[in-house]
């Protein structure tokens, strides 16, 4: 059984994912909001993307989450890990379904939650995020979180850049 993990900032809890957030979903994932992570694709190819980030959490024991705010339990967005491959570093990742939740610092705030729930509950010591190079607004949220662009890391498509976060190291006391 997974722990269902709730992640609270400021403004905004962070919560699992549930069927009531499909439709916000679907209509972020097949529209143009969707074209810097591969989309817009089909409603039944959302479907299966959705059903994928509530499946990662039973293969990995973490992944995303619906952004909410605090007051309010409709996601509209979600933030968390990923990590398709084994060798790869877990990715960051964050995403606004709709245009009126830009420019309001949540995309910012929820993944600072979860950066910070990677390293410290979940003892991750690095984690990358990978950005479209044409999306600027990401990019500055990856650098705003101590995102540093990191070529050596891979990335899926030429359009992409790296970016990696590493753990503050522990000081021992001598």
């Amino acid at each position: 059984m997974i722990e269902r993990v709730v992640l609270h900032t400021e403004r905004l809890t962070l919560r699992p994912l549930r069927t009531s957030d499909f439709e916000a979903y679907s209509a972020y994932y097949t529209g143009p909001r969707a074209r810097f992570v591969g989309g817009p694709v089909t409603r039944g190819e959302a479907f299966t993307k959705f059903c994928a980030m509530i499946g990662h959490w039973q293969m990995r024991g973490f992944g995303r989450f619906a952004i909410c705010l605090r007051d309010d339990d409709t996601g509209f967005g979600h933030a968390g890990l990923l990590q398709v491959e084994d060798a790869r570093l877990p990715e960051l990742t964050w995403t606004l379904w709709t245009a009126d939740a830009e420019g309001r610092g949540y995309a910012r705030e929820a993944a600072t939650a979860v950066r910070d729930h990677a390293f410290g509950p979940l003892g991750l010591p690095a984690l990358s995020a990978i950005v479209h190079r044409d999306n600027a607004a990401s990019a500055r949220v990856a650098e705003a979180l101590g995102g540093v662009a990191d070529p050596d890391l891979p990335v899926r498509f030429d359009d992409e850049r790296a970016f990696r976060f590493d753990a503050a190291p522990v000081e021992v006391p001598a």
